[in-house]
């Protein structure tokens, strides 16, 4: 199910998108774009981020992890940022499954941050308020809509 508040959004602004299922609910973002036989570099990824007393919204391809203290120097506090806990958010997102929000922080009231390695392509896909119901639109559309501050703060992730 795509979230209510981002459906309705979209659908008012007539912004048109296309959902697509993964096979089965997957743990990590990164597994999510291999069951969608999709790039990393194509998924985009929600991590909450506490910078502060603050909560903002870091979105990145997800096969790059968040570098905190580059985010934190974005947000003006590169010393005091972490990732934030679950409890520390869940409520904010009545209309998502926990850890499926939507990148568009806008329509919750939390600033959003992108990395810019997600301009790169034309579409974005990310989860729409459930871990299986992935939202495929053009990335203009979403910078248009969301307004996020869009720069460099995402690594390129290691395997284990």
């Amino acid at each position: 199910m795509v979230s209510e508040r981002l459906r309705t959004f979209l659908e008012r602004q007539g912004v048109h998108y296309d959902v697509v299922t993964a096979p089965y609910e997957r743990f990590t973002a990164q597994e999510t774009a291999a069951s969608l036989h999709l790039s990393g570099k194509r998924l985009a990824k929600v991590v909450m981020v506490k910078v502060g007393e603050r909560l903002v919204m870091a979105v990145a391809p997800a096969d790059e992890q968040i570098a905190l203290r580059e985010l934190g120097r974005l947000v003006g506090d590169g010393e005091n940022v972490r990732l934030a806990r679950e409890a520390e958010f869940a409520t904010l997102f009545p209309d998502c499954d926990t850890g499926a929000m939507p990148p568009f922080g806008n329509l919750y009231n939390i600033p959003v941050y992108v990395d810019d390695r997600l301009s790169v392509h034309e579409d974005v896909y990310f989860e729409g308020g459930s871990h299986r119901d992935i939202v495929r639109m053009k990335y203009a559309d979403f910078v248009r809509l969301v307004n996020p501050k869009v720069a460099h703060f995402g690594t390129f992730a290691r395997a284990a």
